[in-house]
């Protein structure tokens, strides 16, 4: 199953706007007013000479301290490389302006696993003068050194260590010092399950690197230790059960299919048309056809 990276960022930064901003631009976050804060719908805009859709991710509606108007903070996130980047952030930016009319700080996150410099401008300019010059605040999560992040007690940062930049022979220790910051967190169950689901759809360890790892586990402090091996055992227990689970309803459905298809090919073999069996069975004629040709 393809992984959907969007909506594993949007989630994240979305539950942890305010750490996120504390992480990545302290100045920015001492400015703004946390007391008011909205996520927005998502923007749907159609570029008319591509024939495309695209959405915004993150939409945040806030103050600055101090200042009654409200200004629009607007999250990207970039899993791939994309030439035209920077001209696509300010196509964002005057379509927001336009709809909201008020300030919009725009914020980009690159995640993809190459080095490059990443743009943060778009200009226009011509030998007689210059026109535009639009800038944006780039995130490069790939070039940030994960050991300079694990003394913040920050879940963004504690996420975000699967997306920065680290060897493979440093995955297991990466994993040691995610779970110690997952245990300094305290968080509730629901976050702290986000932060591990998100942190193990990019770092998947072996067999054998897992058993490095609890034996490094419990070469730690007594409490420490105690904390991270039931941290492992609980979310482990909860992913069998889910696994269980959601292998039980997809079983159930498998066999509702199956049925349903013996009997709607049982009619039809008496002669029925797929009108006739679609409406007595309470599916659409498609769906009647669908299933007679599998």
């Amino acid at each position: 199953m393809a992984i959907d990276h969007d909506r594993l960022f949007k989630e994240l930064i979305r539950t942890f706007f305010e750490e996120f901003l504390l992480l990545f631009f302290p100045d920015m976050h001492e400015h703004i007013d946390f007391h008011h804060l909205s996520f927005l719908s998502e923007e749907l805009f159609t570029d008319v000479t591509a024939g495309e859709k695209s959405r915004v991710d993150l939409l945040v509606e806030t103050k600055l301290k101090g200042e009654d108007g409200l200004i629009i903070v607007h999250v990207e996130t970039q899993g791939y490389v994309q030439p035209t980047f920077a001209e696509r952030m300010f196509l964002y930016f005057s379509r927001l302006y336009e709809t909201y009319r008020t300030r919009i700080v725009p914020i980009a996150v690159f995640h993809y696993d190459s080095l490059r410099e990443e743009p943060s401008v778009f200009s226009m300019e011509f030998p007689f003068g210059e026109v535009l010059q639009f800038r944006f605040f780039p995130v490069a999560l790939r070039k940030k050194q994960w050991r300079e992040y694990i003394r913040h007690d920050n879940p963004v940062a504690a996420a975000l260590l699967s997306q920065m930049g680290y060897t493979e022979r440093e995955k297991v220790e990466l994993k040691k010092e995610f779970l110690r910051m997952l245990v300094r967190l305290e968080l509730d169950e629901a976050r702290q399950r986000l932060l591990l689901g998100f942190f193990e759809t990019y770092v998947k360890l072996t067999e054998e690197e897992e058993q490095q790892l609890q034996s490094e586990v419990k070469a730690m402090e007594t409490k420490e230790r105690e904390k991270v091996l039931e941290l492992i055992i609980s979310y482990e227990q909860k992913g069998k059960k889910e696994g269980l689970e959601e292998g039980v309803k997809r079983g159930l459905e498998q066999g509702m299919k199956q049925g349903m298809k013996r009997l709607i090919e049982t009619m039809a073999q008496k002669g029925m048309t797929a009108a006739e069996i679609a409406r007595l069975v309470d599916l659409s004629e498609e769906e009647v056809r669908s299933l007679l040709s599998e």
